[in-house]
């Protein structure tokens, strides 16, 4: 069992209609036809949503995603359009809010992986592949890989675990050349941010990407969603990188060790929903996701509702 502890119910704003509540984004809709995507402070671990939010987490977001989009455009368009917010919208929406050109969106997570962690290791451990591309032996957890990889998975609901699938698999689903397209696409913006990242001190192990094509430009590729963000992306301090153990990230990390920790008392395999989330570990998951955005764009978070 999984999903939402407690789903929240959506905000009513005159001219918008709400059509979906993700782990993290509340989706609308606008007069125009533009997409209203809002980033929530709701934290999700191990396939639930939490009753306790992150405070800044959804401005955190947001506001990186902004950056990142910026230093792609050369590569590929992004989705946004305006940060401005709909008439009638909630103050607290300042700073969390994108308004996106509405696109066709494909079945598909592009994850591009440059070293080995995660779901990618517990394959690589029992064929030595990575979504059925063959690895080197010899490498363990963190390794750098000999060069980055793309390993797609399908998109899964709220409450079910993304599932990593061969190439062949995403070209049968959505044809070779757009297969092609996806995988040139993903590597290129992967190479670009690790760069980027690297120029900071920060690695960046692995991310995930979706796209989209826009029908009013010629079905054009377009990227859309977040981007480069602790949630969707495994960041770690490169000064403290050490293969061979699970590495320091600037992600959710906190709550994942302490909801398996004996403090929660909660079961990860059972049934019963986990437990509300204690003030330190909020704070530390806070300060985690802030690091992250002030080590990339080399600027102070503030907190206002305003943004950055």
């Amino acid at each position: 069992m999984s999903g939402f502890v407690e789903k929240p119910e959506p905000v009513e704003v005159p001219g918008l209609v709400h059509l979906h509540t993700g782990k993290v984004r509340d989706l609308y809709r606008d007069g125009e036809g533009r997409l209203v995507m809002v980033a929530s402070d709701r934290m999700s671990a191990y396939d639930w949503v939490l009753p306790t939010e992150i405070p800044d987490k959804g401005r955190v977001l947001t506001q990186l995603s902004l950056w990142w989009f910026d230093r792609l455009a050369d590569l590929i368009p992004h989705h946004v359009l305006s940060t401005e917010l709909p008439p009638g919208a909630p103050a607290d929406w300042a700073g969390r809010t994108l308004v996106c050109r509405s696109l066709d969106m494909l079945p598909v997570e592009c994850v591009a992986r440059g070293y080995l962690t995660g779901s990618g290791l517990a394959e690589y451990e029992q064929t030595r592949t990575v979504c059925g591309l063959a690895l080197p032996e010899g490498l363990a957890d963190g390794s750098e890989l000999p060069s980055p990889i793309f390993t797609p998975a399908t998109k899964a609901e709220v409450g079910e675990h993304d599932e990593n699938v061969a190439y062949e698999e995403v070209a049968r689903q959505v044809g070779a050349e757009t297969a092609a397209e996806l995988r040139q696409a993903t590597l290129a913006v992967y190479d670009r941010a690790r760069e980027i990242a690297r120029d900071r001190g920060i690695i960046l192990a692995d991310t995930k990407f979706e796209f989209g094509r826009d029908a009013a430009d010629g079905g054009r590729l377009v990227l859309a969603d977040e981007v480069l963000t602790p949630d969707s992306s495994r960041f770690w301090p490169a000064d403290e990188w050490s293969p061979g153990r699970p590495q320091p990230s600037f992600d959710k990390q906190y709550v994942r060790n302490w909801l398996t920790s004996p403090a929660s008392g909660w079961d990860r395999h059972g049934t019963t929903p986990p437990p509300p989330l204690p003030e330190d570990v909020v704070a530390q998951t806070r300060a985690r996701y802030v690091e992250a955005y002030e080590r990339l764009t080399l600027t102070r978070w503030q907190s206002s509702p305003s943004g950055v």
